[in-house]
């Protein structure tokens, strides 16, 4: 008997771990199948917070959408001249494992309004401080790429206390203080109009990219090409973009800007000459620079999870304690 109710037992666990494995191996297969096929497989990394739905704040009659993933301090993303919000999208996920992280579509581009008409960063500044507002946050941290270095640099101004600190990343002091653009690109935005869209956004990819990451990892450079085919940005909006990074020039005011910053610069960068942070760094009273040895303008596509640990460290650091007035100072 003892035997008999021994076999049946076992029978009994046999068949049960061949539906167990039978329940692992389909998805596995499928998932197989589908690599082989070169289909996207989606997989988010566990404890990576998903991204929530996107909501719209309004400055004025501009609507600006941007979206929040995470839970913490609050951080705030600014993208650059022709990138949205998914511009992001190698760092915001792991960002958010320590931030509340929120990602921004400057006017322009993505699913913000496109008005009509001339931009400027002192405007876009406040497009973020009415993002703020609608999200409900007092003072945020904030990472600017590029032209969103720019309009950081106007918030820090305009309003400081709303700003703990700031992480600039491949931008400019602007005016004549500024290092002039690397001949290449001058020479590709002078030739820009004369292109076929597919040849522009080629060149412009690679431009913003470093020698060795185009030479060693050609995929980062496909990667972006199917963001920006999938994000298109109408043609006015990108001028009106470019122009206002072109014509940023806060005279100098920089000075003023006391919260701790971390200058984040590729020291093979071919948009913004890289000599641009030392100079930004002067002006700056409590700047420290960081480089990124070999890496382009969007270094944080080429070196992701460095930048990730860096920016973090700086923005967890004890040592650099924010010394902000508590009232709004003139600007």
């Amino acid at each position: 008997m003892v035997r008999t109710r021994a076999r049946q037992w076992a029978t009994q666990v046999g068949h049960r771990a061949r539906q167990a494995r039978s329940t692992v191996a389909a998805p596995l297969r499928q998932l197989s199948r589908r690599l082989g096929q070169g289909a996207p497989v989606r997989l988010r990394l566990p404890g990576t917070p998903g991204v929530g739905p996107t909501r719209l704040a309004r400055n004025g009659s501009v609507a600006i959408a941007y979206d929040v993933r995470g839970r913490g301090s609050p951080l705030v993303l600014i993208q650059g001249v022709g990138v949205g919000r998914w511009g992001w999208e190698p760092v915001a996920g792991r960002l958010a494992r320590r931030f509340q992280v929120i990602t921004i579509d400057n006017r322009g581009i993505g699913a913000s309004d496109t008005p009509p008409g001339h931009y400027a960063t002192r405007m876009m500044a406040d497009d973020v401080l009415a993002v703020l507002d609608h999200a409900g946050i007092r003072q945020a941290s904030l990472v600017g790429t590029s032209l969103g270095g720019m309009i950081a640099q106007e918030l820090a101004l305009a309003h400081p206390e709303r700003v703990d600190k700031l992480v600039l990343v491949a931008t400019i002091p602007g005016g004549p203080r500024s290092r002039p653009m690397p001949m290449g690109t001058t020479y590709l935005l002078a030739a820009a109009p004369f292109m076929t869209s597919k040849a522009k956004l080629r060149e412009f990819v690679q431009t913003t990219l470093g020698p060795t990451t185009l030479r060693r990892r050609p995929r980062v450079a496909r990667r972006l090409v199917a963001r920006k085919l999938a994000h298109p940005q109408p043609e006015s909006a990108w001028r009106a973009q470019t122009a206002t990074g072109m014509l940023f020039n806060p005279l100098g005011r920089q000075r003023r800007i006391t919260q701790p910053t971390l200058i984040v610069q590729g020291t093979a960068d071919q948009v913004v000459a890289p000599g641009n942070a030392d100079v930004l760094a002067g002006l700056l009273p409590n700047a420290r620079v960081q480089r990124f040895k070999g890496a382009g303008h969007l270094l944080y596509w080429e070196q992701p999870k460095r930048f990730v640990r860096i920016v973090t460290d700086f923005l967890t650091d004890p040592a650099t304690a924010a010394r902000v007035p508590a009232t709004r100072r003139a600007s």
